[in-house]
């Protein structure tokens, strides 16, 4: 199939495009994704208003279909259909790259199942774009999408990542985030770095990086950065900044029980993350 855009005449094949759309500047967008979105016979979207807003700013006009989590098979086979007959299907989600932390897989699953093409087209992804301006590692991270609503599956989900050292990236609502922020105090210490990035390129956009308490004294002292898109990045567990939970002193006295106190703790900071030399200064404290 050809089209014509940006000056020249672009030959887009049939399959599943999974198109990264802006997260907030509408410059975000690359020429290629454009020229395939003005390809397409279908484009399947998260929510076709949203969608649509930005189409019709580049003047484009394509059919669309919503396309989201509680789709049915209809959707779906609607869907197929068209890339059965050898049509142009683009996938978008609200913002950002599609799949990432969004509805999607099972779509890129069946199309490739029945032997589609699928092509990503790159772009915008809010995660990527906050840490790249975090001042955190980045040589390793793990994205965790968002945390569970509820506070007690929450803390415990932080709790299990509490000596991850790998950097943390998360996606918050903004009706949650002062909460979490002071989760992740209880769960990291009030010491661990981490950072706040809101409503990134867009009008009001906030990148701040500061201890955790800090940063959590700072949202909850100022409702305008409890709204909008938010990531949170925090740096990944160092040892000597985490104290000692009362699941690992558990493990710990159990095992300086049945072996000498410093392969007890090099046991525990190898399953642990935690510095051996912290765990073996709580066990001379406690022998002392």
């Amino acid at each position: 199939m050809c089209r014509y855009s940006g000056g020249r005449v672009l030959a887009v094949e049939s399959g599943l495009y999974v198109v990264a759309t802006p997260i907030g500047n509408l410059g975000d967008i690359s020429q290629r994704a454009l020229a395939v979105l003005a390809a397409a016979d279908l484009v399947a979207a998260e929510d076709t208003r949203h969608s649509a807003r930005l189409l019709q700013h580049y003047s484009i006009d394509v059919p669309l279909q919503a396309y989201h989590d509680h789709s049915n098979a209809r959707a779906q086979a609607r869907i197929m259909a068209c890339l059965e007959a050898s049509g142009v299907v683009v996938l978008v989600s609200d913002a950002g790259t599609p799949l990432i932390s969004d509805p999607g897989y099972r779509l890129v699953r069946e199309a490739q199942e029945q032997g589609y093409r699928v092509i990503p087209i790159p772009g915008a992804c809010a995660a990527i774009a906050a840490l790249s301006a975090s001042g955190l590692p980045t040589d390793r991270f793990l994205f965790e999408g968002f945390l569970p609503a509820k506070a007690g599956a929450r803390a415990a989900r932080l709790q299990a990542l509490a000596t991850e050292t790998a950097t943390l990236v998360f996606y918050e609502a903004p009706h949650r985030v002062a909460e979490t922020l002071e989760a992740m105090v209880v769960a990291f210490g009030a010491e661990r770095e981490a950072l706040l990035a809101r409503e990134l390129t867009k009008t009001f956009e906030t990148l701040r990086r500061a201890p955790l308490a800090e940063l959590a004294a700072f949202v909850a002292a100022d409702s305008n950065q409890q709204r909008g898109e938010i990531v949170l990045a925090v740096s990944g567990s160092r040892g000597h900044d985490q104290e000692l939970t009362p699941d690992i002193t558990r493990l710990l006295l159990r095992l300086v029980a049945e072996l000498p106190a410093r392969r007890a703790s090099a046991v525990v900071a190898d399953l642990t993350g935690l510095r051996k030399k912290v765990l073996y200064d709580f066990l001379l404290e406690q022998k002392d």
